[in-house]
């Protein structure tokens, strides 16, 4: 009978040690930051932290680095959450196709009363009628339930937590 593995002291589950997740944090702030100054900020040499990033980067930690564009400043200040009843699972080839149209940020499956979570930005209140027509249209959509968001207090991509710290 094999037993459950004990978690070492200080370890966390997902293999990445404190330096590693302070890295993450940091770069998730401000991604442009020089090896200098990470490590001044980790206390560890330009080169060590090079070496972590390269190495969170390989192993898939670190999927790419995005420059975070304001809506407003490029003509597209309205910011929609679209869910998306369908029939069956809902990922068929005409819902995967509107990850190709520029006002379609994030499609997402999701459990609950919608098979589909739809992040969309748009120009107007115009163009999001016409992007709302076009996903009705699509074989197999039963239904969408739309929400305008009115402000922004929050965005951000996923934030490594830190474990604590021992002396």
């Amino acid at each position: 009978m094999k037993s459950n593995t004990v978690q070492k002291f200080g370890e966390h589950p997902s293999g990445l040690d404190r330096t590693d997740r302070i890295l993450l944090r940091l770069l998730a702030e401000k991604a442009d930051l020089s090896y200098a100054e990470l490590s001044r900020l980790v206390n560890l040499s330009p080169p060590a932290v090079h070496e972590r990033v390269k190495r969170l980067r390989r192993d898939g930690v670190i999927r790419g680095t995005v420059a975070k564009i304001d809506g407003d400043k490029i003509g597209c200040p309205l910011l929609a959450f679209v869910h998306v009843a369908t029939d069956g699972w809902g990922m068929t080839e005409p819902i995967l196709a509107l990850r190709d149209l520029a006002d379609v940020e994030e499609i997402h499956t999701a459990t609950g009363d919608t098979c589909l979570i739809l992040k969309l930005r748009c120009s107007s209140s115009a163009s999001l009628e016409r992007l709302l027509s076009h996903i009705q249209g699509i074989k197999g959509v039963r239904s969408t339930h739309s929400y305008v968001v009115l402000g922004t207090y929050l965005e951000r991509g996923p934030m490594p937590e830190l474990p604590e710290q021992t002396e």
